[in-house]
C-alpha cells in the first residue's frame, strides 16, 4: 500500500505538467469549435471565452452555421469529393505497399536490396520536383484535371515511406512461420494474406492513419492535378477559398473548418489502440 501511494506522489509531477500540456495544446481547437456555433454578431463582439460563464445557456449556440457552409459554400460537395480522393488514395497504396515489402523482406531476387534502397531513397525527393513532368504526361493522356490523376499521384508520393515502414514489421515476423507455409505448399500469395496480413494489422493501421490524413489534409498536389474545379476540389481548397472571400466571416471558416476534421478525427481515434504499436513496428527485434 505504501508503495503504491509513494509510486503516485513520485509520479503525480509528471502527470499534472502531461496533463497542462494536453490542455494547452486542446485550447485552440475548443475556441475554435466554440466559435463555429456561436451567432456572427457574438463573434464579433465578445470572446469565445464568455460563452464559458454560462455553457449551457443554449440561446448563444446556433447550428446556421454548419448549414450555410454545408448547403450554401459548397462544403457538402466537396467533403464527397474529398472521400472519392482519399478512399482509394489510401487503399491503393497501402495494398502495394504491403506486397512490395513482403517481397522485399521475405522474397530472394536479383537486386533486392539494391531496389529497396531506390524505394527508401526516394523519400528525400523533393514533391515539387515532380509536379511538371507528371503533370505533363497525365496531360498527354488526358487524365489532368481528375481523379485518376490525383490518385496516382497521391500513391506514388506515398509509397516509398509505406514500404519503409511496413518492411521494418513483416521483416520482424518469425521465419518459422514462412518455413511452415513453404512446407504445407503455401504460394507466396496465399502466405501473405493468410499470414503477413492477420498479423501485421498494427503496422497496416498506424500507415492508414498516416496516408489517409496526409491526402485529405492535402491542398498542394490537389491544386496541381486538380486544378481549382469546385466539381472536383476537396474540402482543403475549398477552406482556402473561404478564406480569400470571407476572410471576415470567422463562424464560416471555424464552422468550415471542423466539418473538414470530422472525419480524420474519426478515423485516428477509431483506430489509434495500434497507432502506437505501429509506430514501433520493427524497432525491436528478437
Amino acid at each position: 500500500m505504501r508503495r503504491g501511494t509513494m509510486g503516485f506522489l513520485t509520479r503525480s509531477p509528471l502527470h499534472f505538467v502531461l496533463i497542462a500540456l494536453a490542455l494547452i495544446w486542446m485550447l485552440p481547437t475548443v475556441g475554435l469549435l466554440i466559435t463555429s456555433f456561436r451567432p456572427p454578431g457574438d463573434v464579433g463582439d465578445t470572446g469565445w471565452w464568455t460563452v464559458l460563464a454560462h455553457p449551457f445557456n443554449f440561446t448563444q449556440y446556433t447550428l446556421a452555421n454548419y448549414e450555410s457552409v454545408i448547403f450554401e459554400e459548397g462544403m457538402g460537395r466537396a467533403f464527397v469529393n474529398s472521400l472519392i480522393i482519399t478512399v482509394p488514395a489510401t487503399l491503393l497504396p497501402i495494398l502495394l505497399a504491403a506486397f512490395a515489402a513482403y517481397a522485399f523482406a521475405w522474397m530472394e531476387f536479383p537486386g533486392r536490396n539494391l531496389l529497396f534502397m531506390i524505394v527508401v531513397g526516394l523519400m528525400v525527393v523533393p514533391l515539387q520536383m515532380t509536379f511538371i513532368p507528371i503533370l505533363t504526361i497525365f496531360a498527354k493522356i488526358r487524365v489532368a484535371g481528375t481523379f485518376p490523376a490525383i490518385w496516382l499521384a497521391h500513391a506514388g508520393y506515398g509509397m516509398p515511406l509505406m514500404v519503409y515502414l511496413l518492411h521494418g514489421f513483416i521483416s520482424g515476423l518469425p521465419k518459422d512461420l514462412f518455413d511452415s507455409a513453404a512446407i504445407d505448399g503455401a504460394s507466396s500469395i496465399k502466405t501473405f494474406f493468410r499470414i503477413v496480413v492477420p498479423l501485421s494489422v498494427p503496422a497496416i493501421a498506424s500507415v492508414v492513419i498516416f496516408q489517409f490524413l496526409w491526402v485529405w489534409n492535402d491542398l498542394l498536389v490537389a491544386l496541381i492535378y486538380l486544378g481549382g474545379s469546385p466539381n472536383v476540389g476537396p474540402v482543403t481548397l475549398r477552406v482556402a477559398n473561404l478564406v480569400g472571400s470571407r476572410g471576415q466571416q470567422w463562424e464560416v471558416l471555424t464552422a468550415a473548418a471542423f466539418v473538414s476534421m470530422a472525419l480524420p478525427l474519426a478515423v485516428f481515434f477509431s483506430l489509434q489502440r495500434y497507432f502506437v504499436r505501429g509506430i514501433l513496428a520493427g524497432s525491436v527485434k528478437g
